[in-house]
Formats: structure tokens, C-alpha cells, sequence
């Protein structure tokens, strides 16, 4: 072990880290591989798709319209991608000192402040699962050939992953940042490597006392693909692996109680789905969720994932600020080149709860934003600004 960390010292890596550095995993380490499976998959035998291999964090250009957006793509990976994409907004918008929160100032980046924000994002995310105790950050070792690789395609076993585990925050912080290509780079299995530092961060006990009898792993499969189930964004967004979306505990129609939310979250979330009944009380979103700490939300809008957000951070502390106010949308689709701009009106009345058609007979229906707005501020209009609505 000492060759080993002696080595990885040469290589670059602060002495300090390196006493960090307490286990190498091998696909010889069988239990250990094994628990990581179940706790994703119920099983040891599903693999994640193409669709997740190459999917990584890697933003828009620097000092353009989506400067802090992420570059998101089609599949499972998509809503992990979002969810940070709500925290990383957060850091820019109201974590950075001497920077005012405006939109101008989200735009207005370089990519070092694009990496700073990033590795801040990774590491907080990590050390909020790890219960603000330690932190697990997983890389791939290289090959002989100097190239990375992870092996999901024989017996479904991960072969050179290294654990790097932190005691402070700040240290996590520091190595994901001298070592950020590894979730940025082509090729690097980034989402993947995030999902498993998340998952390894929060621990196995924890996470088999965050779920319940609905939810007994974190993935699941569905239309060919593999997505993630709540409990992975509510680790994302609350440090707890939560199965639901309500607040506390529910009783549930099988045995034990259904496991909700239990603190407020820094980012929120909010999902509308055309099939969902108004009457499932366990699908509705509770307070914890719908009203965060920041005025950022992640939004489920029929299983595709996007960010709604204020540069205003009064908004959800003073009831004042929600009569009249100012919201931007990124849906995370190829095709949007800036932020969409929404004013939202509380006190029009010209929204009335069962009727789907603009009330002024423009025969307009509404879309699924500005029904997911909704749930939020009930009787809200919502002004685009002359952008053509969409989703």
C-alpha cells in the first residue's frame, strides 16, 4: 500500500490526499462490488447502457448565453445531470462573493470559474450524502496504455475503481477540482463515477434506512433504458436518499411506513405529469420540496427534467415578492440557445382551476410548464416574453 501511495504522490496528488486514500477496489473485492449492485440495481447482473457510458459534466461555452448550463443529452444520466445543474446555479447565483445575482452574472463566465463552480457542486453534493462526515470520491485507475477504462460488459464487474475517502469538506473539494477531468472528460464515465461516489458517500447503511418497502434500489428499468427513481435526486438535492416526494412519513398499504422528505432543501423540485390524478396525495410534492431554501427548482415535466429559477432570493421569504415576478427556464434541449425568460403573475385571476384554454378565447392550451408552475402558484398566469410556448 505504501508503494502505492508513494506513487500516486509522484504523480501530482498533495501528500495530504493521499493519506486519505484508504481502499483500492478490485473486481476481486466481490462483497463490496456486489452491495454497490443491489443497492442500484436489486440485482448483480444489469449494466448500465451506452446512453450512461457517455454521459458526462460538461458545460455550455464560457461567457455565452448558457454559460453555467450543463450540455445534457437524451437518457437515464439526464436527471442526475439537471439535479446538479439546480445546485450549480445556486453556487454562482448566491454562494460566490462579489458577484451580484443577476443573470448577467451567470453568463458571464470563464471556464475556470466554470470548473470552480462544478467541483464545489460535486464535492458539497458528496459531503451532504456522507451525512457532513466524510465524503467518497470514486475514480478509474489508467490502463497500461494511459486511457481509463470501465469494464460494465464482463459478468457485469468494474475493474481499477479507486475509492478516495475525506474527512472535511474542503479537502474533498480541493482533490475534485485537481482532478476534475475525470468526471468532465470524454470518455471518463463521469455520471456514472458521480453516481457511485453518491451512492458510496451516503453509505449502504444509511441508504437501506433511507428507503422503504416501495423502493428497495435506486435504479430502474423502463423503455429499454435504465433512469434513476426519486430517491437519487432527493439524495442529490437533501443528502437523504428519501423514496418519496411528501413531507415525513406516510402509511403505507403494505407493511411500514413510506418515507418522504424530512428537511427543507437548498434547490427544490417540482414534477406535473399529464397522467398523474390530482387526487394521488403521495405524488404531490410537499412543502420541503416546493419551497426551498433558494428560489431554484428541479422540474419533472412528463419524465423529462429541466430548471426553473429567480435571481431574486427575497422571493420565497417575502410573500410580496410572489405577486409580480421573474422566472427563467432551462429545459437542458439541444435546440434552446439562452435562458427562457417567464413573468409570473399571482393576483391576474385569469387562470381558473379545471379550465385548459386561455380564458381570454384565444383557444390557446396551456403547456406542461405553465401547468407545473401551477403547482406551485395556483392560479398563476404566466407571460413568455414572446418566446413561443413550449413543453
Amino acid at each position: 500500500m505504501r508503494r502505492r501511495l508513494d506513487a500516486f504522490a509522484k504523480r501530482g496528488m498533495p501528500r495530504r490526499y493521499c493519506l486519505h486514500l484508504n481502499h483500492l477496489l478490485h473486481s476481486a473485492f466481490h462483497p463490496l462490488f456486489q452491495m454497490l449492485q443491489r443497492s442500484l440495481f436489486g440485482n448483480t447482473n444489469q449494466v448500465l447502457g451506452s446512453d450512461w457510458r457517455k454521459a458526462h459534466f460538461k458545460f455550455h461555452d464560457p461567457f455565452s448565453d448558457l454559460a453555467f448550463a450543463l450540455q445534457v443529452e437524451k437518457g437515464g444520466a439526464q436527471s442526475i445531470q439537471m439535479a446538479v445543474q439546480g445546485s450549480i446555479i445556486k453556487y454562482l447565483l448566491f454562494a460566490r462573493e462579489g458577484k451580484d445575482c443577476s443573470l448577467h452574472s451567470l453568463c458571464n463566465l470563464s471556464q475556470r470559474e466554470q470548473e470552480r463552480a462544478l467541483a464545489a457542486v460535486l464535492a458539497g453534493i458528496l459531503w451532504a450524502a456522507g451525512a457532513a462526515q466524510k465524503a467518497v470520491v470514486c475514480f478509474v485507475t489508467e490502463d497500461i496504455h494511459g486511457t481509463s477504462t470501465l469494464d460494465c460488459s464482463r459478468d457485469n464487474s468494474i475493474e481499477r475503481l479507486q475509492l478516495f475517502e475525506f474527512s472535511e469538506k474542503e479537502a474533498t473539494e480541493k482533490f475534485v477540482y485537481d482532478h476534475l477531468q475525470r468526471f468532465q472528460g470524454e470518455g471518463s464515465h463521469g455520471i456514472i463515477l458521480f453516481l457511485y461516489s453518491l451512492v458510496l458517500s451516503r453509505t449502504f447503511e444509511r441508504l437501506q434506512k433511507d428507503l422503504d418497502s416501495t423502493t428497495t434500489h435506486l435504479l430502474q428499468s423502463q423503455a429499454g433504458g435504465v433512469l434513476c427513481r426519486q430517491a437519487v435526486l432527493n439524495m442529490i438535492l437533501t443528502g437523504r436518499a428519501s423514496p418519496n416526494v411528501f413531507n415525513g412519513y406516510e402509511e403505507g398499504r403494505s407493511e411500514g411506513a413510506l418515507h418522504g422528505v424530512l428537511t427543507r432543501s437548498d434547490v427544490g423540485y417540482l414534477q406535473w405529469s399529464k397522467d398523474t390524478s390530482e387526487g394521488d396525495q403521495l405524488s404531490q410534492v410537499g412543502s420541503r420540496l416546493k419551497t426551498p431554501a433558494f428560489p431554484i427548482w428541479l422540474c419533472n415535466i412528463n419524465g423529462n427534467y429541466s430548471i426553473l429559477f429567480c435571481t431574486n432570493r427575497q422571493l420565497l421569504s417575502d410573500w410580496k415578492m410572489e405577486r409580480v415576478f421573474d422566472l427563467h427556464f432551462y429545459s437542458g434541449q439541444p435546440s434552446q440557445q439562452k435562458p427562457v425568460h417567464l413573468t409570473i403573475d399571482t393576483h391576474s385571476h385569469q387562470w381558473e382551476g379545471g379550465h385548459h384554454e386561455d380564458k381570454r378565447g384565444s383557444g390557446r392550451r396551456f403547456s406542461s410548464l405553465e401547468s407545473l408552475i401551477r403547482t406551485k402558484w395556483r392560479e398563476a398566469t404566466i407571460n413568455w416574453n414572446g418566446t413561443i410556448p413550449f413543453f
